[in-house]
């Protein structure tokens, strides 16, 4: 069984919908909690609000999210805000050597899944040419880790000694831009990283820094980060009120990061808003997100099953895996619903990627606790396949895997893992994209963001706040004096 949009995307739930799995029974005792779940997402569409939501500050706050695939005059991403945005991306071009993009959670996992699906691995090894004239790009903000923080210090360093001393002729400094990404200005992760790579930087006479900021847009009550973009005239676009890091993929957290790279931005909203008008669909067998949330809920609180692994495969889909992880556990780890009571509510996301971790992981998937969901994603056409040759011919067991494109043995093993997995009461299931390209990737994502909102209702909780990151961050704060306090002594 399957649900097929016409855009080719496709959500196969058979190994997860059957006599052995959960029941169309279930569905069907589900319906009524369904329907309000989805009136729920008509209000939030039409005005923002969420029933029970709060900001960390304890004070009513709307939820624009669904909002960000329409881009429309007075909207978050509007006709003028593209624009502005492609042109910044076409203001690198031929002129920034290097961009550091620098933030965490959201802000750091969306905008690798763009970079990932859009550049692979060895965009920075292509020469300016083969990256059309487009920067190379580096991570950094999502850890206080002070080896990678110096050993990319080294390589701007080494690249910044190599343009002012190759060409004699034409000696030139090193162009290189952060992009700095904090609403509030004080994340620790991304603002030490960004003070220490900003400061070295400035030191090194062979390189010329600019600073972007991406960050809360309130020039009336501007945040740190936003009143040191004023003051230094550093260009700034926004990390809007509404739009929680890990849906900030939409908006200008995580475009501003794929203009740099030439990424289809119009494309990838496009992909998002056809998701979304079929995610207004309010028949549950037509609608991708509510089927999806209806499935896996019931299998969680009926059969046990919370643990999801996300499971794509492809290596530049990994970093999928890696943004759903937050966009789950943040959404739907929660202690209390919106009444106040204690459920401790929400599956554990786990990351594999096919083929890799069926040599890791899967044993514990086929034999271990029956507590776990498979979902699978592949990609049906893959460009530029490969055909594996018959390299060996005088060796049998070479020559019997030869023939057939190692997009073809892609999907053979997922789908023997997918066969296996059910023979034993595993749950499964499967997000089929007919390619890798942005419009793709923008009907996926979406699709899981407006699940997670779906599933919130389903289980009464805000799946929009975040307390659980907030403990930490009370208890982080001092503990950083009483260190800062006792190397002063």
């Amino acid at each position: 069984m399957s649900l097929k949009l016409k855009s080719g995307f496709v959500f196969d739930y058979d190994n997860l919908l059957n006599e052995k799995c959960v029941s169309k029974d279930d569905v069907t005792a589900l319906l009524p909690r369904l329907k309000k779940a989805h009136k729920a997402m008509d209000v939030m569409r039409k005005t923002g609000v969420i029933r029970g939501h709060l900001s960390k500050d304890g004070t009513p706050e709307k939820v624009l999210f669904s909002q960000l695939p329409y881009i429309e005059k007075g909207n978050l991403n509007s006709p003028e805000s593209i624009a502005r945005i492609k042109k910044f991306g076409e203001s690198v071009r031929n002129r920034v050597d290097a961009v550091i993009s620098l933030g965490i959670g959201g802000s750091f996992l969306g905008n690798k899944v763009l970079f990932d699906v859009q550049c692979g691995s060895f965009w920075n090894l292509k020469t300016r040419e083969e990256r059309k004239g487009y920067p190379k790009v580096f991570f950094s903000g999502n850890n206080i880790d002070p080896r990678s923080t110096q050993d990319l210090l080294n390589y701007i360093d080494d690249a910044a000694d190599m343009a002012m001393h190759h060409d004699k002729k034409n000696p030139r400094k090193y162009k290189v831009m952060l992009i700095c990404i904090s609403k509030s200005g004080g994340t620790l992760d991304t603002m030490s990283n960004f003070m220490v790579i900003y400061n070295k930087l400035l030191k090194n006479k062979n390189v010329e820094v600019e600073v972007v900021a991406v960050t809360d847009p309130n020039e009336e009550k501007p945040t740190l980060l936003k009143k040191m973009a004023i003051e230094n005239k550093w260009e700034s676009f926004a990390v809007p009120d509404g739009v929680g890091g890990r849906f900030t993929i939409f908006c200008e957290v995580g475009l501003v990061v794929a203009a740099v790279i030439g990424f289809d931005i119009e494309a990838f909203l496009e992909g998002a808003r056809q998701m979304d008008i079929a995610c207004q669909n309010d028949d549950i067998w037509q609608n991708p997100a509510m089927l999806n949330a209806a499935l896996k809920f019931i299998a969680a609180e009926k059969y046990g099953r919370d643990e999801e692994v996300m499971m794509p495969y492809g290596d530049y889909l990994e970093s999928v895996s890696m943004w759903y992880i937050q966009l789950l556990a943040e959404s739907l780890g929660k202690q209390f619903n919106k009444e106040g009571k204690e459920v401790c509510y929400g599956r554990t996301p786990i990351v594999a990627i096919g083929t890799r971790d069926m040599h890791s992981q899967t044993q514990q998937h086929q034999e271990g606790k029956l507590n776990k969901i498979v979902q699978f994603i592949r990609i049906e056409n893959w460009k530029n396949d490969l055909t594996i040759p018959n390299a060996f011919p005088e060796v049998k067991k070479l020559a019997e895997i030869s023939g057939v494109t190692m997009g073809q043995a892609l999907e053979v093993a997922r789908q023997s893992n997918a066969d296996a997995l059910i023979s034993n009461k595993r749950f499964n299931a499967l997000f089929s994209l007919p390619e890798l390209n942005a419009y793709h990737l923008g009907e996926l994502l979406y699709m899981l963001a407006m699940s997670i909102a779906y599933e919130g209702e389903l289980a009464d909780v805000d799946a929009f706040n975040q307390p659980g990151v907030e403990a930490y961050k009370r208890i982080m704060g001092p503990k950083l004096q009483q260190v800062k306090a006792q190397g002063k002594k």
